[in-house]
């Protein structure tokens, strides 16, 4: 293989069960933020350039299978299998709010103004939750006709995307009606929806194909067959000239978006990748898989010597975000000593 072509992941260990969704926070005045999801039901925050660990979120009773941050990564939502959606301070890893539901939640949303919050799962319900009314009933849009497996807003959170875990296609709903408005057809379910950060594509994975979709008129701009089942794919955000693509065959692999072919093939996790997503700036893009690990990947040549070796914290070269940036962020974070105890022996394995 070409010596170029491998790359040396920041491996992050801490939970004890499948990492099956990630997501990045945008860049803040702190840095930017990686947030996990897993099955072992405690998702985790972490600096998102070093991969450093700043705290995990405790509170759920299930697997939880949706995370996300918002616009200024100062709240945490999480979506579960023990039928609630929560709200969490993500300074202090405190529950702000606990939305119950009547079935498993497999995917929740932050509004691009950070006031609303938008649930989904098994009961086929779209729920649009007010965060500074949040004792207030939930506004309901019409019923997915499936089982909502992802979820988000575009155009200015005028627009709702989701897609159903038991059947093809993505779905849009105008939020001001509540009807469905558009539907993006595909032969398989579609396990990752993504709208890239100029708002001018969608990427869907479904099956063992990555489609690309014009996000305005809802045309298919390209469809790429790839080499096994995909479960996830995250356009490069700053040039969008690439995309990175995981699943089954426990490879990450790298494309051009242009022709489709093969950049890089990165090995390292040991099951099944449940998803990719880059980072903001597209300087680099993480894996979370079956293997209960999160692996963050450089984007393209090394600045430096391919052979130099990574820093302690794992970046090379400068890191952009200083550790009184990260201080802020964890300061007040409630964090059991167990756990922290817990991540360390995990890291052995």
């Amino acid at each position: 293989m070409d010596k170029k072509k491998v790359a040396f992941p920041l491996v992050c260990h801490g939970h004890s069960r499948p990492v099956v969704d990630l997501f990045y926070s945008p860049v803040t005045p702190d840095g930017f933020f990686l947030i996990s999801a897993s099955k072992d039901s405690s998702p985790m925050l972490r600096n998102g350039e070093t991969g450093d660990w700043i705290g995990t979120f405790e509170g759920h009773k299930g697997a939880v299978w949706s995370v996300c941050l918002d616009t200024n990564a100062l709240r945490a939502a999480s979506a579960s299998a023990d039928f609630s959606a929560k709200v969490w301070d993500a300074l202090t890893g405190d529950v702000l709010h606990s939305f119950e539901h009547k079935h498993i939640v497999r995917a929740c949303a932050f509004s691009e103004d950070t006031h609303l919050l938008l649930t989904g799962g098994v009961e086929k319900a779209l729920r649009i939750y007010d965060l500074n009314r949040p004792d207030a009933p939930p506004r309901e849009v019409d019923k997915s006709p499936g089982s909502v497996r992802t979820l988000t807003w575009m155009h200015s959170d005028q627009t709702i995307l989701s897609s159903c875990s038991d059947m093809g296609g993505v779905r849009l709903w105008d939020v001001r009606s509540g009807k469905i408005v558009q539907t993006l057809e595909t032969k398989s379910s579609v396990t990752s929806a993504e709208v890239s950060q100029d708002g001018r594509y969608i990427t869907t994975a479904d099956g063992s194909t990555v489609k690309f979709w014009d996000a305005n008129h809802y045309g298919l701009v390209k469809s790429y067959n790839m080499p096994c089942t995909v479960e996830s794919a995250s356009l490069e955000p700053k040039y969008g000239n690439k995309f990175v693509a995981g699943g089954e065959d426990m490879w990450v692999r790298v494309f051009d978006f242009h022709t489709g072919d093969e950049i890089a093939c990165n090995k390292g996790h040991h099951g099944p990748v449940h998803c990719v997503r880059f980072s903001p700036g597209g300087e680099s893009y993480a894996s979370g898989s079956e293997d209960g690990t999160i692996r963050i990947w450089l984007t393209g040549p090394l600045t430096h010597n391919d052979t130099e070796p990574f820093a302690a914290n794992g970046s090379v070269g400068k890191v952009k975000v200083t550790a009184e940036d990260v201080s802020r962020k964890i300061e007040g974070f409630h964090i059991a000593e167990e756990g922290k105890t817990k991540e360390k022996e995990t890291g052995k394995e």
